[in-house]
């Protein structure tokens, strides 16, 4: 079974913050299918990139991470009920975000 292959545009980090690696939470329980969101993210002048990757659980709750901790989050898809909420917390953990099905 396939999924359907998102397309996604990340925009380079700031250059106040290109001296520093980057921050980047993964929120759900297929953690292979949101590392390939990761390929193609924007590198600093050509070069290859660390990043510091933390993964959270789908029920793990967003409220536990500072405002800002992230400069990028990928999140499965959360229910209905749970997507406002879900939203709220995404953007104010990271600096850019991205929710994919999963």
């Amino acid at each position: 079974m396939s999924c359907p292959r998102t397309s996604v545009c990340l925009t380079p980090l700031p250059a106040s913050q290109a001296t520093r690696v980057p921050r980047i939470l993964l929120g759900g329980s297929h953690q292979p299918t949101l590392l390939r969101f990761l390929d193609g993210w924007p590198r600093r002048k050509g070069s290859a990139t660390a990043f510091l990757i933390q993964f959270a659980d789908t029920r793990a709750s967003l409220d536990q991470f500072a405002s800002d901790r992230f400069d990028l989050a990928v999140i499965q898809s959360p229910s209905a009920e749970d997507a406002a909420e879900v939203i709220g917390h995404l953007t104010r953990v990271a600096r850019q975000g991205l929710i994919t099905r999963g």
